[in-house]
């Protein structure tokens, strides 16, 4: 399995705008490496003490990224499936759980098509985004009540929780099979 980066056909940008997409971007490349020549199986395989998987990593970052920007689009009303987080049940939080997991007849192709075709509608939208345009934050226990996102710290959020996941990536295919992306 080799992982590519089609998201490199977006406009050119200058100035700040070429600065969040090359961070997004390169985030997103420490993603994908660690998948690189992997089954489905070793994709699915969680290997360390922890619960994660490289291929549910990519579609939980898939699902993230996806929600986050429509967020930047529609406000609120976009996260948590519609329903406020202040609302949630076991039920909610499962499904949550769920997106960092590989599930049963997902292939880690399709799982990385997906993430590109997300990738390229954000970076398509970098292009003509207002970053100063704001959101407020839906309710939820982990945001302060009140606060506004502008689309700026959106990208910037994306971009730490890509490299956040990357990093695991990494642990986990090293945990795999000893293959590094540094080093």
């Amino acid at each position: 399995m080799t992982s590519t980066d089609t998201t490199q056909t977006s406009p050119a940008l200058s100035g700040e705008r070429a600065d969040l997409l090359q961070s997004l971007r390169q985030a997103r490349h420490f993603l994908r490496f660690p998948v690189r020549d992997l089954t489905d199986e070793q994709a699915a395989a969680s290997p360390t003490v922890s619960a994660l998987c490289l291929g549910g990593l990519i579609r939980h970052l898939t699902e993230g990224e996806r929600q986050w920007v429509d967020f930047i689009l529609e406000g609120p009303s976009a996260m948590g499936g519609g329903k406020s987080w202040a609302d949630w049940d076991e039920s909610d939080y499962a499904r949550y759980a769920e997106t960092f997991r590989m599930q049963p007849g997902e292939s880690l192709t399709a799982l990385l098509a997906e993430y590109e075709q997300v990738a390229r509608r954000t970076d398509e939208l970098l292009a003509t985004l207002d970053l100063d345009a704001t959101q407020p934050l839906p309710e939820a226990p982990w945001f302060e009540p009140g606060v506004r996102w502008s689309a700026r710290r959106v990208l910037m959020h994306i971009i730490a929780e890509t490299a956040q996941h990357a990093g695991h990536a990494d642990i986990i295919r090293e945990t795999i099979d000893g293959a590094k992306s540094m080093g």
